[in-house]
């Protein structure tokens, strides 16, 4: 299916309001680091950390879609 010229203008906006909002993000990541966790430690196991920049990404691709709500 080609996109039509609706989705490649959504794509594009998409795009650029991730790459103009991820410093925001990658420095809110890199804040949350430096906070106690709140997770609870699992005896024998190692917990599951992304990079500060997956999570700066993951922050960003959850919150961007609101932008397109409406």
């Amino acid at each position: 299916m080609v996109p039509t010229g609706r989705q490649h203008q959504e794509a594009y906006q998409f795009r650029l309001i991730l790459a103009a909002t991820y410093p925001f993000f990658l420095a809110a990541a890199a804040l949350n680091r430096f906070r106690p966790s709140r997770e609870t430690a699992r005896p024998g196991l190692l917990p599951a950390r992304r990079s500060v920049f997956g999570e700066a990404r993951a922050m960003a691709v959850q919150a961007i879609p609101f932008a397109f709500m409406g």
